[in-house]
C-alpha cells in the first residue's frame, strides 16, 4: 500500500455509492461550499486510485479549491497532487501545473509552520524535476525558519531532491554541513547528519571529529546516527577504527538503552580485545538487569549467548559469571532459565564457589515465598542447575546436598525428583560423601509427603546403610513411617471407634462463624476432630499402603531384605540376627495382609504379591546367591547406567565445543567479500538490518534479507488456470508467527477490470488480518496483491478463496474465478527440542489427545525408518544412541519436539522387522502422537502417514 492510499483509508471515510458520480455532478460539489468540496474531494482521490483518470477536473481543483485555506481540504490536495497525472501521454508536464506550483511556493511561505512543514512532506514524494525547480529557493529559505518543525522537514526535502535531481541542488552537502554546525535543535540536527551519511560521508565524518568530545551530550536519536556512521565507516575502512573506537566506548555510558544497545554491539564487531568484549557484556547486563521488558531482556540475553558462542570471547565471560547472575532478580521463568543456563555453560573452577553459594541462596529464597505458579519450576530449574555443577565440580557436592535434601519433602514431586536424582548419583559417585548423605536421608525421612520420593529415598537406604546404627535407624523409621502394626488389627479398631474418651470432648469452646448468606453458624469442635485427627495421626508409609500404593511396599520388602541381609553380616549374635530378621518378615507379612484384606481402597496387585513373597523366602533362607544379588549387582547396575549417562554427556559436549571451534585449514576456499552472501561471513553482517529482523520475530530467517536471495528459490503456488479470464500465483513467504502471500494477478482479457478483488477465507488455526484492497486492470495488465494471514497455533491449514471483477461496460453481475487452496505445512512451526524422561511421561500422561498411526513403509531397516521420520517431522529422538545401537529385531523410541507458540509434541515409535518374511521384508509397527490440542495431534499424524514411504531418487 502506497503513502498515498494509507492516508486515504485512514482520512477518507466516505461510503461510495454502487455507481460512481459523474464529472459534472463533483465539478458542482466541488464549487459549493467547504463540507460540499471535502466530500466530493474525497470522493476523486478514491476515484483515481481505482483507475480513473477525471482529466476535466483539474481545473476546477485549481480554481475553486486551491485557493482555500482549510487544513482538511489542504490533508487532501497533498493526497490528490501526490496520485493525479501531471504529464501528457507524450511525458510532457501539463501546463494546470505551473499554478499548482504557484500555490504550493505560498505555501511554502506561509506563516504557519504546519502547512509549511506538510508541504515540504509533500515534496519529497514529488517525481517531476520540472515541479521541484522554481520552489527551490523558497525551499532553501524555510532552512532558516524559527521553527523546528520546518527545518527538519526542509532537511529532509532537500535530502530527497539532492537523490533525485543532484542538479537542481548540486550544492547540498555544504549547504546542510553548515546548517549542521550552527543547528541546535536534536531532530533537525540527526536529519542533517543522516543526509550527510548517505550524501556525502567525509563532510559527517568532518564534522564528527568536530564534536566527537560532545557526543555524550548528544541527543539519542543523534547519537544512534553516528553509532551507524562509526559502523559502517570502521568496517568499509579498519584503519579508522582508532580514531573512532574511543568514541564507542563513551556511548556505552548513554543515558538511553537503545544507543548502549547498538553501541554494545557495534563494538564487539570492531574490535575482539577482551576489554572492549568485558565492557559490552557489561552494557548487556546493565541492560538486562535495568529494562523491565521481559522481550528486551530476552534479546539482549541472545546477543550475550552469542558472544559465548566465540571461543575467544568465552573466557572473557567467565569473569562476569556473577554479574551475569543478577539477572536472577527477574520474575520471568524463561530468562531465568536461559541465564542459569549460561551461567553453566561459562562456569569454571575459579568462580564456581561463588556461583554455588548464589544458588544456594536463590534456593532458600524460594522456600520462603508466597507459592507462585512459576516459583516450583524455577526451584527445579536451580536444583538441575546445581547437579550439573556438583558433577562438574565434586569438591561442591558436599555444599550442596545439605541443602537440597531439605527439599525432599517438599510438596512439588518434580523438585524433589530432581533432587531424589542428584542425590543417588552423588552417593554412588562420592564415596566419602555417603556417611552424609545418609544422615541427612534419615533426619528428612519421616516429613517425606509423596509415594514417588518416597520410594526412591527408600532405595538410596537400603542401598547404602552400612553401618550397623544406621542399618537400626532405618529400621526405626520404617516402623515410625509404618505405625502400629499388625496394620489390620489396628485399623479395624479405628473404625469400629474404639477410641479413647478424651479424644471425643471438644478441644475449645464453639466458634460463630458468618456463612455465605450472612447468618450465623455455630460450629463445635467434636465434630470435626475425630476425622482430622485420624488422617493426622496416619502415618506416611501406612497412608499410601491405605491408598492401595502398593508399589511402595514392594520396594520396602526389597529394602528391608537388603538391610537384613546386611545386619546378618555385620553383627555376629545369632539372637540378634534372628530378631531383626523377623522383624522385617513381621513388616512384610503385615502388609501382605492388608493387601488381601478390604480396607485399601485398591487391592494389592499379583506382581507386588510376587515381589514380597520372594523377599519373604530369600530372608528365610539368607543363602550367599541371593546376598550377593541383593547387596552387590544392584549398585553395579547403577553404576553402569550413571556411567553411561556420564559417558553420553560428554560426548554431546564435546560435539558441541567441536561445533563452536572454529578451524581454517590451509586448502579451504577463500571468501571473498564481494563474491559472497551477507549471512556467509557473520562479522560482515548489519547489525542493524539484524536488529530489525529480530523485532520482527525473524531471526531464524537472516537469508530472506540477503538480496542474492531471490523469490525464484521459492516454490511458486499456482492458483488460477492458465485459459481462465485471470491468472493467478503466489508466494508463500512464512514467517515466525504470520504467512505473507505474494499474489501476481493477470488480466488476461481485452476489457478493463474494475474493482478486481482478492477475497481469501482460512480453514484451521488462521486468521486473515486485513481484507486487500480492490484495484483496476488494464486490459492484458497485471499487479501484486499483498495479504497477511496470522498463525496462531501448530495445526495444518487451508487457504482458500476466489478474485471477483467487474467488466467495464458490462451489464452483467460480478464475476468470479475460484481459486486452487493453498495448504499450510505444519512443519513449518515444528522445532526439535529436548526434555527429561520424567517431563516426558508426565506429558504423555497428561495429553489427552493420541493418534495412532500404523508403519506403511518400503523401508526394510530399522534405524534407517527411524532417521528417515526423525527428518520428516522435525521431531528429535529421546533415547540414546546406545538403546538403539546394535540389532535385535525391533526397536522403540520415544521422541519430542515443540511449536513455536510452545505446544508440545509426542511420540513413541514401535517398530519390528518381521524376519520370517525374508530379509527384503519391510519394517512394521505402530507410531502414537499424543498432543495437548486435537489439530496437532492429527496434523502430525498426517504428516507421517505421507511422507513413510522412501522415494526412490
Amino acid at each position: 500500500m502506497t503513502a498515498a492510499e494509507n492516508v486515504c483509508y485512514t482520512l477518507i471515510n466516505v461510503p461510495m455509492d454502487s455507481e460512481p458520480p459523474s464529472e459534472i455532478s463533483l465539478k458542482n460539489d466541488l464549487k459549493g461550499d467547504v463540507k460540499l468540496k471535502t466530500e466530493a474531494l474525497k470522493k476523486v482521490i478514491i476515484m483515481i486510485l481505482n483507475g480513473e483518470k477525471l482529466p476535466g477536473l483539474l481545473m476546477t481543483i485549481i480554481r475553486f479549491v486551491l485557493p482555500l485555506q482549510d487544513h482538511t481540504i489542504k490533508k487532501l490536495l497533498l493526497v490528490f497532487w501526490e496520485i493525479v497525472p501531471k504529464t501528457t501521454p507524450d511525458g510532457r508536464l501539463l501546463q494546470e501545473m505551473i499554478l499548482v506550483c504557484d500555490a504550493y511556493r505560498k505555501d511554502l511561505q506561509h506563516p504557519n509552520e504546519f502547512i509549511r512543514g506538510s508541504t515540504l512532506r509533500f515534496l519529497c514524494k514529488l517525481k517531476e524535476a520540472e515541479l521541484l525547480e522554481p520552489l527551490m529557493p523558497a525551499i532553501r529559505a524555510c532552512l532558516e525558519h524559527r521553527h523546528s518543525y520546518v527545518r527538519r522537514n526542509a532537511v529532509l526535502a532537500i535530502y530527497t531532491i539532492y537523490r533525485n535531481f543532484e542538479h537542481l541542488i548540486p550544492d547540498a552537502p555544504e549547504l546542510i554541513h553548515d546548517f549542521l554546525v550552527n543547528e541546535k535543535d536534536a531532530s533537525c540536527k540527526r536529519n542533517a547528519f543522516m543526509m550527510l551519511i548517505h550524501a556525502d560521508q567525509d563532510r559527517a565524518l568532518d564534522y564528527l571529529s568536530t564534536c566527537i568530545d560532545q557526543v555524550q551530550t548528544f541527543g539519542d536519536i543523534l547519537q544512534l546516527v553516528i553509532v551507524e556512521l562509526i559502523y559502517k565507516v570502521c568496517h568499509a575502512n579498519p584503519s579508522e577504527r582508532a580514531r573512532f573506537i574511543r568514541c564507542i566506548y563513551n556511548l556505552l555510558q548513554s543515558s538511553s538503552p537503545a544507543v548502549k544497545y547498538e553501541a554494545a554491539g557495534t563494538l564487539v564487531t570492531l574490535s575482539s580485545a577482551p576489554t572492549a568484549i568485558k565492557a559490552a557484556a557489561q552494557c548487556y547486563i546493565d541492560l538486562i538487569i535495568k529494562e523491565s521488558d521481559n522481550n528486551v531482556k530476552l534479546i539482549v540475553l541472545d546477543r550475550l549467548i552469542e558472544l559465548k558462542e566465540h571461543p575467544s570471547h568465552e573466557r572473557v565471560l567467565q569473569d562476569l559469571v556473577m554479574d551475569i547472575l543478577r539477572v536472577l532478580s527477574t520474575p520471568d521463568l524463561e530468562v531465568r532459565k536461559k541465564t542459569l543456563q549460561l551461567a553453566l555453560d561459562l562456569v569454571s573452577s575459579r568462580n564456581v564457589e561463588e556461583l554455588v553459594i548464589v544458588l544456594k541462596k536463590e534456593v532458600i529464597k524460594t522456600n520462603n515465598v508466597t507459592e507462585h505458579e512459576d516459583t516450583d519450576k524455577y526451584r527445579q530449574l536451580l536444583v538441575r542447575t546445581l547437579h550439573s555443577c556438583s558433577v562438574r565440580f565434586p569438591d561442591m557436592a558436599a555444599n550442596v546436598i545439605p541443602v537440597l535434601m531439605e527439599f525432599l519433602s517438599d510438596n512439588n514431586e518434580a523438585a524433589a525428583a530432581d533432587v531424589l536424582e542428584f542425590v543417588r548419583e552423588a552417593v554412588q559417585r562420592f564415596d566419602n560423601l555417603r556417611p552424609l548423605i545418609v544422615e541427612k536421608m534419615l533426619e528428612v525421612f519421616h516429613a517425606i509427603k509423596s509415594v514417588k520420593i518416597y520410594r526412591g529415598a527408600l532405595w538410596i537406604l537400603g542401598e547404602y546403610c552400612s553401618t550397623k546404627e544406621d542399618i537400626q535407624s532405618v529400621m526405626t523409621e520404617v516402623r515410625r513411617s509404618l505405625g502400629e502394626v499388625p496394620i489390620v488389627e489396628s485399623e479395624i479398631k479405628k473404625e469400629t471407634g474404639e477410641l479413647k474418651p478424651e479424644e471425643e470432648v471438644p478441644v475449645g469452646p464453639a466458634q460463630k462463624l458468618v456463612t455465605e448468606m450472612g447468618t450465623y453458624a455455630t460450629q463445635s469442635a467434636l465434630s470435626s476432630s475425630r476425622p482430622a485427627k485420624k488422617e493426622e495421626d496416619r502415618p506416611p508409609l501406612r497412608g499410601f499402603l491405605l491408598d492401595g500404593d502398593f508399589f511402595v511396599a514392594a520396594s520396602l520388602a526389597t529394602t528391608l531384605t537388603k538391610i537384613a541381609l546386611r545386619y546378618v553380616s555385620l553383627v555376629q549374635e545369632k539372637k540378634k540376627q534372628n530378631s531383626f530378621i523377623a522383624e522385617a518378615m513381621l513388616l512384610m507379612a503385615t502388609i501382605l495382609h492388608l493387601g488381601k484384606s478390604s480396607l485399601p481402597k485398591k487391592p494389592i496387585t499379583d506382581d507386588d504379591v510376587d515381589r514380597i513373597s520372594l523377599c519373604l523366602k530369600v530372608l528365610s533362607e539368607c543363602s550367599p546367591l541371593m546376598n550377593d544379588i541383593f547387596n552387590r549387582e544392584c549398585r553395579q547396575s547403577l553404576s553402569h547406567m550413571l556411567s553411561a549417562k556420564l559417558e553420553e554427556e560428554k560426548l554431546s559436549q564435546k560435539k558441541e565445543s567441536e561445533k563452536r571451534n572454529v578451524t581454517v585449514q590451509a586448502d579451504d576456499p577463500i571468501s571473498f567479500m564481494q563474491l559472497t552472501a551477507k549471512n556467509e561471513m557473520s562479522s560482515k553482517e548489519d547489525q542493524f538490518q539484524l536488529s530489525l529482523l529480530a523485532a520482527m520475530g525473524n531471526t531464524q530467517r537472516k537469508e530472506a534479507a540477503d538480496p542474492l536471495a531471490s523469490k525464484l528459490n521459492k516454490v511458486v503456488t499456482q492458483l488460477t488456470g492458465f485459459s481462465d479470464p485471470v491468472y493467478a500465483e503466489a508466494y508463500v513467504h512464512v514467517n515466525q508467527y504470520d504467512i505473507v502471500l505474494d499474489v501476481l494477478v493477470v488480466n488476461q482479457t481485452s476489457d478493463t477490470l474494475q474493482n478486481c478483488t482478492l477475497e481469501l477465507a482460512t480453514l484451521g488455526d488462521l486468521k486473515l488480518v486485513e481484507k486487500p484492497s480492490p484495484l483496476t486492470l488494464a486490459p492484458h495488465d497485471f499487479a501484486n496483491i499483498k495479504a497477511n494471514v496470522k498463525v496462531a497455533s501448530t495445526e495444518n491449514g487451508i487457504i482458500f478463496g476466489n478474485i471477483v471483477y467487474d467488466v467495464s461496460g458490462a451489464a452483467s453481475d460480478r464475476n468470479c474465478v475460484v481459486l486452487s487452496d493453498i495448504h499450510i505445512d505444519i512443519m513449518d512451526y515444528i522445532q526439535p527440542a529436548s526434555c527429561t524422561d520424567a517431563e516426558f511421561r508426565q506429558m504423555w500422561a497428561e495429553f489427552e489427545w493420541e493418534n495412532k498411526v500404523t508403519v506403511n513403509t518400503n523401508i526394510i531397516d530399522l534405524n534407517e525408518y527411524l532417521q528417515h521420520i526423525l527428518k520428516s517431522t522435525n521431531m528429535k529422538c529421546l533415547t540414546p544412541e546406545k538403546a538403539l545401537s546394535g540389532y535385535c529385531g525391533f526397536m522403540a523410541a520415544n521422541l519430542y519436539a515443540r511449536s513455536i507458540f510452545g505446544e508440545d509434541a509426542l511420540a513413541n515409535v514401535s517398530i519390528e522387522k518381521p524376519i520370517h518374511l525374508g530379509p527384503e521384508a519391510p519394517v512394521t509397527g505402530h507410531i502414537r502422537i499424543r498432543a495437548k490440542s486435537q489439530g496437532m495431534a492429527l496434523s502430525l499424524g498426517d504428516k507421517i502417514n505421507l511422507s513413510q514411504k522412501k522415494t526412490s531418487l
